[in-house]
């Protein structure tokens, strides 16, 4: 089942003070599906309308749940628990936005009047996923000695020209 797209006017949605709050499944959201080591899981999102201290829009985004990344050392399932808070201040034109784009401590977004909410929320559990997830040494299969051979089919499937490339090394060092 496809979850619902939630389009928001971005500046009416701050100026109402409104809140948008529900439960995705980690399948609902295509270009997180490349990072994950199966579909199992549930995300959990609020989002809501506010003037921050300075008084400029603002969107506020909560994001928990649980997810299952691929451990870049075993191959195996990797419990990843999400606990996402993000601020984003919506620039109302592009000036702006270059504007707020100067500042790194400053994360900024162009408003828009038809703003697709899971595409947001997929946005900011993709920027905070680690760039090489791993269990923990004591918890990796890897540092027991064994493979799972399952998962580097897995891999081999979806990287075919690394093993190419090694085949091709081996070959040429003749």
């Amino acid at each position: 089942m496809m979850h619902k797209r939630f389009i928001i006017d971005s500046l009416n949605f701050v100026r109402n003070s409104e809140v948008h709050h529900g439960k995705i499944l980690p399948a609902e959201l295509e270009r997180l599906g490349e990072y994950l080591s199966d579909r199992s899981g549930e995300i959990i999102y609020s989002i809501s309308g506010i003037f921050d201290e300075k008084d400029r829009p603002t969107l506020k985004i909560m994001i928990t749940g649980m997810i299952s990344l691929c451990c870049q050392r075993c191959l195996g399932k990797l419990e990843h628990i999400l606990n996402i808070e993000a601020s984003l201040l919506l620039a109302r034109n592009q000036d702006e936005f270059s504007y707020y784009d100067e500042d790194i401590s400053v994360d900024a977004i162009l408003a828009s009047p038809d703003m697709d909410t899971l595409t947001l929320i997929e946005d900011e559990i993709i920027l905070s996923l680690p760039i090489s997830p791993r269990h923990e040494e004591d918890q990796c299969s890897f540092s027991k000695n064994t493979v799972n051979t399952s998962e580097i089919t897995k891999v081999v499937k979806k990287y075919p020209f690394v093993t190419l490339k090694s085949l091709k090394n081996k070959h040429t060092k003749v």
